[in-house]
């Protein structure tokens, strides 16, 4: 479908700032480990970007209103994060020995080496997620009319226990198992789920978009709120760039503007929602 300059210019600008805040965080935790390039860290926001481009223009959203806005930056961030996490758990070829927990598909904490047999995994997994998605849909379109408390708990949290249970699959075998941390994906995801709510009926919208906005709260409190403790990957390990240890608090206050403009319009969304 096309879309009008304004729509286009506001639906690419929305991507690119989910992929930013994306990257943001990224560099944060990985780049004492791994280095900074420009490449690198605007690769998400571009990609971002064309995602947002090519939702904005698929539903047909009025992005001068800050409800759309919302629901694309979350439905944005859900989905690029969902991509990138496909493509290092099953696609990317990488040398494993460098992280403490491995980033790609693993059995009890040792990387799957059969690339054949991760490639079969992957399609079995995104033909999972693309039923999940048909489910949804499916029940949104010929189910029961649901409460809102109950459209958040099936479509809300559906995410959230999709990233528990990859999480503990990955990071248990290593770290060991954490009830709380187990429960926090589902728990936050129904509460933006229901948020969610007030700004479309769309169940698949709801599910894209708490996915979204769980990562980007559970990565922002990991990450900025305990900078000196190293993540799961990189325990034990020491930082090959340690003066980007110091550098990289200079993307904080971009980091904050961003947080500040999502929540400013987000607000502003549900404050002017009816329902």
């Amino acid at each position: 479908m096309s879309m009008d300059p304004w729509n286009l210019a506001a639906s690419l600008a929305t991507g690119f700032a989910a992929g930013l805040h994306s990257a943001t965080w990224g560099m944060f935790k990985d780049a004492p480990h791994e280095g900074f390039s420009w490449p690198t860290y605007l690769r998400s926001p571009v990609l971002s970007a064309l995602l947002a481009g090519l939702l904005g223009g698929f539903l047909d959203l009025d992005l001068s209103r800050s409800a759309p806005l919302a629901l694309l930056f979350g439905v944005t961030y859900g989905l690029e994060r969902a991509l990138v996490e496909v493509y290092k758990t099953f696609l990317r070829e990488e040398d494993q020995t460098k992280y403490a927990i491995p980033m790609q598909l693993s059995f009890r904490g040792r990387p799957v080496e059969s690339r054949g047999l991760r490639l079969a995994l992957g399609a079995l997994y995104v033909a999972g997620g693309g039923i999940v998605l048909l489910a949804l849909h499916g029940l949104e379109a010929r189910g029961p009319a649901l409460p809102r408390v109950l459209v958040a708990l099936v479509a809300g949290s559906a995410g959230g226990w999709i990233s528990a249970f990859g999480g503990a699959w990955k990071d248990a075998p290593v770290e060991g198992f954490s009830i709380l941390k187990f429960f926090r994906s589902p728990l936050i995801a129904f509460l933006y789920g229901l948020l969610l709510t007030s700004l479309t009926g769309s169940y698949v919208l709801i599910f894209l978009g708490s996915i979204g906005y769980t990562v980007a709260t559970i990565e922002t409190y990991k990450t900025f709120f305990f900078p000196n403790e190293d993540r799961g990957k990189w325990t034990g390990k020491v930082p090959r760039f340690p003066e980007l240890l110091r550098t990289r608090y200079r993307f904080v206050p971009l980091y904050v503007l961003l947080w500040v403009g999502i929540l400013g319009v987000a607000i502003s969304a549900l404050m002017a929602s009816p329902r």
